[in-house]
């Protein structure tokens, strides 16, 4: 699986590469078919706390599955989201078991 991460406002350190890196890593244990995963960090310019969006877009054979959180952290985000794409991995495969 290849994961491609864009910083759209900001430049990303390497520990938050890491981070994102293992933290995708896992979503492949729940469908080995993955073939990307595209993750754009986006600092939003706004005065709110939760202005930190990440955006994960995986990529399986024949489908495209998108998810985007909006938290305090990239951290956060990231984990968030990494946990919805599992949901929806999850789902994707007890569909094409029918």
């Amino acid at each position: 699986m290849k994961v491609n991460i864009q910083a759209v406002n900001f430049n990303v350190d390497r520990k938050l590469v890491d981070f994102v890196n293992d933290r995708l890593a896992k979503v492949e244990k729940f469908y080995d078919k993955v073939i990307s995963v595209d993750v754009f960090l986006k600092l939003e310019n706004s005065s709110d706390k939760e202005n930190k969006t990440a955006e994960m877009k995986l990529l399986v054979p024949g489908d495209e599955m998108v998810v985007k959180k909006t938290c305090k952290t990239f951290e956060e985000g990231v984990d968030l989201g990494a946990d919805a794409l599992e949901r929806l991995v999850v789902k994707f495969k007890e569909k094409q078991k029918l």
